[in-house]
């Protein structure tokens, strides 16, 4: 299977420029925060956020080099991810991320709750000094939208009545709208044409719709090793996905599973059994290889290069990590 990063060697430079400006950005100031932020930064993450930011602004510059803008808004990308990430694992208590503790496993939840909003703070700044005010919309706009999806999750635990347009739109808001506006902000930075520019945020749309459906599908398949978490952690949460919304239509017991919250022994290990046993898991991999296919094609109108060749390879990438 190819390797995320491998994927990455036309932006490879660039993101080891970043790796080091991340750090840099955060600065010293703050030594707990710079220590999180140096736990974060220091995370075995794939960047796949900046780097697909990256890998759009060489794909639309046409042979010229990218600006500092562009690799400024790289930068704003990972610092809002890791930002919402932060927060993410203080309302679902989670120990791990990425098989590392998590910030408020390592420091307490009022500094990870600090660190979260310090991010976002300094994210925004740096996103205002760009001087594009559409550029600033589109990132202001995926804050919002962070924060709608995790509301809307909270809202919604154990919620069995959910249709899978509900379960995308919190998907939109909670992961594809930080790749998709970004992308289109890369687009824009590089002055490209208005249906370019779409095509870049119908990209990043897909992409990430498919990359949060294959998440959910792993936390189903995967083991706690590979997830970096403990398998079935989201169902035990009450954070009902695209596998465990197509299992309700066909085996109802799980309903009583889930409405009683797993409260008996064994309810948990026999509500993952039955999705595992309804075609759900089934259902959804089409539903994911549907985005991905619809996330190429919106790359048809970019001109041949290594870096449009990466982004068509990340689309079966995605795919490829439920094998």
């Amino acid at each position: 299977m190819t390797s995320a990063t491998s994927l990455f060697s036309p932006v490879e430079a660039d993101l080891s420029i970043l790796t080091e400006n991340l750090k840099n950005l955060i600065g010293a100031r703050h030594p707990v925060l710079y220590a999180a932020a140096e736990h974060l930064f220091g995370a075995k993450g794939k960047r796949v956020r900046p780097a697909i930011v990256l890998l759009v602004s060489r794909a639309t510059m046409m042979g010229q080099d990218i600006t500092t803008r562009h690799r400024r808004l790289a930068e704003i990308t990972e610092m809002i991810h890791t930002a919402s990430l932060v927060h993410d694992d203080v309302v679902d208590e989670a120990e791990l991320r990425r098989g590392v503790p998590t910030v408020h496993s390592s420091f307490g939840n009022r500094i990870a709750v600090l660190a979260g909003d310090f991010l976002f703070a300094q994210s925004s700044w740096y996103l205002a000094n760009l001087d594009n005010l559409e550029v600033v919309k589109l990132l202001s706009q995926v804050i919002m939208d962070l924060a709608e999806g995790e509301i809307q999750q909270g809202l919604n635990r154990f919620v069995t009545h959910l249709s899978i347009e509900e379960y995308l739109q919190k998907s939109y808001y909670k992961t594809a709208s930080l790749i998709a506006n970004s992308s289109k902000a890369a687009a824009v930075l590089s002055e490209s044409s208005i249906n370019l520019i779409e095509d870049m945020f119908n990209y990043g749309r897909h992409l990430g719709l498919a990359f949060q459906i294959i998440d959910d599908i792993l936390d189903f398949t995967g083991s706690t090793e590979a997830l970096g978490k403990p398998a079935g952690s989201d169902l035990k949460s009450g954070n009902l996905t695209a596998p465990v919304l197509y299992a309700l239509e066909n085996k109802p017991y799980l309903e009583v599973l889930i409405e009683r919250e797993f409260a008996q022994p064994g309810d948990l290990e026999q509500a993952v059994a039955l999705v595992r046993d309804s075609g759900g898991i089934e259902r959804s991999r089409e539903l994911a290889t549907h985005h991905t296919h619809l996330a190429v094609k919106h790359l048809e109108d970019l001109p041949s290069s290594a870096s449009r060749q990466a982004l068509v390879k990340l689309a079966d990438y995605v795919l490829s990590r439920l094998y």
